[in-house]
């Protein structure tokens, strides 16, 4: 295996000469990226993964709340559901075989009223029918018993839900990867692409730009996917969808954290509430909202702590005034538009699009950390039956 610099302005017929067989690319070297790399590593094929800048994990990987899902919320049958309960199993497998730091520290879902004690009937009988067998009532006693700050009518308590370092995570699927002859193109962007009878030839960039043609390419960018997938000449674009950006700002806690689990309330439009956030530092955080925006923009709005502290205060009534800190941002890359239902993961291979050989990732939200080495299966699976 060799990378080939082509000139800063080559020819067509050197572009022709030029083109550098290999086996499999994945584009993007997210936490989903990344698991399907280490899994096709794994399975003998070689890869390389393409990434735009100049380290893996600096997009989405970067800017959730790093929880490990338990599959409680997602509609039955779908991928979500059904690769969150799957990843999970193989996360926390891994991160045991792996020292990968997390904590399944579990998650409090909160009631504060007799409405939302019904919503919590809903999501008990929802988690049971999507396999999730360990959730248990707990009464306003025992939820004070567990987190004193707390004043809630009626709890769910969900023991399998935890939360990860995913840089460390990343780091992991990368070692795995490189041990098994895959490497990393980083400060590589994609600016062409052209399915081809002999494979699928990607145009790159960077300070070493190349030509490449692939019999595997996996789109697994994020929220530049649906754009790198529109410069794929030989995909029909009816089967790109629209990419609408939901930005979820977080506030920090200073100070001595006032739990020890993950807080919920029950679930709202395009979102799962503002929640109460751990990393493993004990660093609280709040978060996140839903904020739709027409592009990238990760700073916080300051005034936008107004309703996290109406929402923060049904379920912790005695969170003092001014002490919220604007934290970070992370944008999710939602394939519905404001006020639609929820669409679930797109996982879209040959099957679908009639491409040989690609495999596009649209979609790829929470619970994607959770899913990510399930996801890998997933596009395995795919990849076989092409």
């Amino acid at each position: 295996m060799f990378f080939l610099v082509l000139p800063a302005d080559p020819s067509t017929s050197e572009l022709m000469t030029a083109v550098e067989q290999v086996d499999a690319i994945v584009i993007g070297a997210g936490v989903v990226g990344m698991a399907c790399a280490r899994a096709l590593a794994l399975a003998g094929r070689e890869v390389i993964v393409i990434e735009k800048e100049s380290q893996p994990g600096t997009g989405i990987s970067a800017r959730n709340s790093g929880v490990i899902h338990a599959g409680i919320y997602y509609p039955t049958g779908s991928l979500k559901a059904q690769l969150c309960l799957r990843g999970k199993e193989l996360l926390y497998g891994f991160c045991r075989d792996h020292a990968v730091p997390h904590r399944q520290c579990g998650k409090l879902i909160v009631a504060t009223s007799t409405a939302e004690e019904t919503a919590l009937e809903k999501i008990l009988k929802l988690a049971c029918t999507n396999g999730v067998d360990d959730l248990c009532y707990l009464s306003p006693k025992e939820v004070t018993e567990r987190e004193p700050a707390l004043v809630v009518t009626k709890a769910l308590l969900s023991p399998s839900t935890g939360i990860i370092d995913v840089h460390s995570l990343i780091l992991a699927f990368q070692g795995d990867l490189e041990n098994h002859g895959g490497m990393i193109a980083f400060n590589t962007p994609v600016l062409s692409g052209q399915a081809t009878d002999s494979g699928i030839v990607l145009e790159t960039g960077g300070d070493s730009p190349m030509v490449l043609s692939a019999k595997t390419v996996i789109n697994a960018a994020g929220l530049g996917a649906m754009a790198l997938a529109q410069k794929l000449e030989g995909l029909p674009e009816q089967f790109v969808p629209e990419l609408y950006y939901a930005k979820g700002n977080y506030f920090s806690l200073p100070g001595k954290p006032p739990f020890q689990h993950l807080i919920y309330p029950v679930p709202e439009q395009a979102g799962l509430g503002v929640h109460v956030t751990l990393d493993l530092e004990g660093q609280v955080r709040f978060g996140p909202d839903v904020e739709w925006v027409k592009e990238l923009d990760y700073p916080v709005n300051p005034s936008r702590s107004a309703p996290f502290y109406a929402a923060i205060r049904r379920y912790w009534p005695d969170l003092p005034d001014d002490v919220l800190v604007p934290d970070y941002s992370g944008i999710r890359p939602k394939l519905q538009a404001p006020g639609e239902a929820a669409v679930d993961f797109v996982i879209q291979g040959p099957a679908t699009h009639k491409v040989p050989g690609l495999i596009n990732l649209f979609g790829i939200e929470s619970p994607g950390l959770t899913s990510a080495m399930a996801i890998a299966e997933d596009v395995l699976i795919q990849l076989d039956r092409d």
